[in-house]
């Protein structure tokens, strides 16, 4: 969902086109796989196309690739960190609930997290994208700053 949505506040923004956004899962276990159907059914209740997505599992290489990696919860923070093959790689992994202005003032790191709505019903979807696209808005508000005072176009994925 995370994907579907930045890409649409990356529109809103002025910003389609400028950012590369990505999403990859941490793991293999649904490489392949068509997103989840209750992820893309919240999409579509909310006016967002997810058919296309296609799940990937992220690869070490990427940090050559992308500005900023995001992870939705603490454990896969963790994992992006450990696969990262510098200190100035792990420092550009952060928790994408961080860019919620809402939940960023939050000392407590879990309180940044966005659950895995995997196999849980329609309302703990609707809970999960409400923390992605506060997360989305405030991260492409970030970034239009960002673009306006500078010409490179930065890249970002989301786990």
């Amino acid at each position: 969902m995370a994907e579907v949505v930045l890409r649409d506040e990356l529109d809103r923004a002025g910003l389609a086109g400028r950012v590369e956004v990505d999403s990859a899962g941490t793991g293999d276990w649904h490489v392949g796989e068509a997103m989840d159907a209750g992820a893309r059914d919240e999409l579509s209740r909310r006016g967002y196309d997810g058919a296309g997505h296609q799940a990937r599992q992220f690869e070490p290489s990427w940090f050559r690739r992308f500005d900023l990696v995001t992870a939705m919860d603490e454990a896969n923070l963790r994992r992006l960190q450990s696969m990262a093959p510098g200190q100035e790689e792990v420092d550009r992994v952060v928790l994408f609930g961080r860019f919620d202005p809402d939940r960023a003032g939050r000392l407590d790191g879990s309180d940044l997290s966005v659950p895995d709505p995997y196999g849980e019903g329609a309302d703990q979807f609707a809970l999960v994208f409400e923390l992605i696209r506060g997360a989305a808005r405030g991260l492409a508000r970030q970034l239009a700053v960002l673009l306006d005072n500078h010409t490179a176009s930065p890249q970002v994925t989301a786990d």
